[in-house]
């Protein structure tokens, strides 16, 4: 083997990813971060001569640097990364190498890890997103989506699925390669089996044609149009393990059995149950028929504006749902019977109930309120309209 006893860290770490990062599954991302590395003037250094202190300020300049993408300052969990990335550098060079000495990565402080995501998928936000991706030119965007939330794959296990591998008649997708290195069988719901069927089922090959790179591309252009904030395609993920949880059918190694999680603390992390689910939970059997009642009599948002015809009230969360009166007195009391009786015939015919909020009608805000279904003759039905409904017309 080479004289390694001189060895820049440029010159290591490009040998580190040709020996050790080559063999990873990772290796694309990690190879992004010898990059990050080698342009930081600390990789003009001999190896052997780089101690705790340098160490120290490459961690605090980097995450003195900002992101020429996003003009956002260099995250702690990527400078965590990198120092983990030199940490096993130095230990391989020790090691196995005989270029330096003791690991100065070892007594070095990493950043603070961030804390973990605790971002849902909102009612609205999945319905803008089912429509756009139902509407999308790529119907596999459709099915991705669809999978994502039902069966808590993760993007990579989701591009890398091939019909070979599912059976749609037993409802398992079989995922020979995974993150973890394990195989994995994913149970496929009837939302996630008839995503599969409507691309056409195939014998062989590969379920989607999306690349990694191309699935990230259409997500971002689809939040960016649709104006949703702060939502990565991973958070899908998250949602999908948190709604397993809240089915209260499954034990949390079953739900690991299917998110594939061998850490059951991680597991805990990555799920944020909905405190409306919990309170349900609280309330146990007791009066269940009326609360499942109740729990569909809530405000819902409408707006009321002037026409020819006279004033309209329309309930935006339900299709066709409005009242026309002379005036927003009668239309208020005529669009709460109808919602009212809306939402009882639902009810009784066992229909899906929209929550509130979902509407996919672009509204100002500023002309939203809020109609209660359950209040009394005489007095407001929307909220903040008690002195005078007639200020929210248009």
């Amino acid at each position: 083997m080479q004289d390694l006893s001189n060895i820049t860290l440029a010159e290591a770490l490009q040998l580190y990813r040709e020996k050790v990062s080559i063999l990873k599954k990772g290796y694309v991302q990690e190879s992004y971060r010898v990059d990050a590395l080698m342009r930081a003037p600390i990789a003009a250094r001999v190896l052997r001569d780089i101690g705790s202190p340098d160490i120290a300020t490459y961690r605090d300049s980097r995450l003195a640097q900002t992101n020429p993408r996003t003009g956002k300052f260099i995250s702690p969990a990527t400078v965590r990364l990198e120092m983990s990335l030199l940490s096993s550098l130095f230990d391989v060079a020790r090691i196995e190498w005989g270029a330096c000495g003791p690991n100065p990565v070892n007594d070095v402080r990493k950043p603070a890890p961030p804390p973990g995501r605790d971002r849902r998928l909102l009612p609205r936000e999945e319905r803008r997103i089912l429509r756009y991706c139902h509407n999308h030119p790529t119907s596999e965007l459709y099915s991705i989506v669809i999978l994502a939330l039902e069966s808590a794959m993760r993007q990579g296990e989701i591009l890398k699925l091939e019909w070979q591998h599912i059976n749609l008649r037993r409802g398992v997708a079989h995922l020979p390669e995974t993150k973890n290195g394990s195989k994995r069988d994913i149970p496929l719901s009837p939302n996630a089996r008839e995503a599969l069927i409507r691309l056409g089922v195939k014998t062989q090959g590969r379920v989607f044609g999306y690349t990694a790179n191309g699935l990230k591309s259409a997500w971002r252009l689809m939040i960016m149009r649709l104006g949703i904030e702060d939502l990565h395609f991973h958070d899908l993920r998250h949602e999908a393990t948190s709604r397993l949880f809240e089915l209260g059918t499954l034990d949390m190694m079953e739900v690991a059995a299917i998110t594939g999680h061998k850490s059951l603390s991680m597991l805990r992390r990555y799920t944020h149950l909905r405190a409306v689910k919990l309170v349900k939970k609280l309330e146990g059997h007791k009066n269940r028929g009326h609360l499942a009642v109740l729990g569909h009599l809530v405000p819902y948002p409408a707006i009321a504006k002037q026409t020819p015809q006279g004033v309209v009230v329309r309930v935006l969360d339900f299709e066709g749902l409005q009242a026309t009166a002379s005036t927003p007195e009668q239309a208020i009391i005529s669009a709460q019977g109808a919602l009212l009786r809306r939402l009882m015939v639902s009810i009784r015919d066992k229909l899906p109930v929209p929550a509130p909020d979902q509407y996919l009608d672009s509204v100002d805000e500023d002309d939203i309120i809020m109609f209660d279904p359950l209040s009394t003759p005489g007095t407001p039905a929307l909220s903040g309209t008690a002195d005078a409904p007639h200020t929210f017309l248009q």
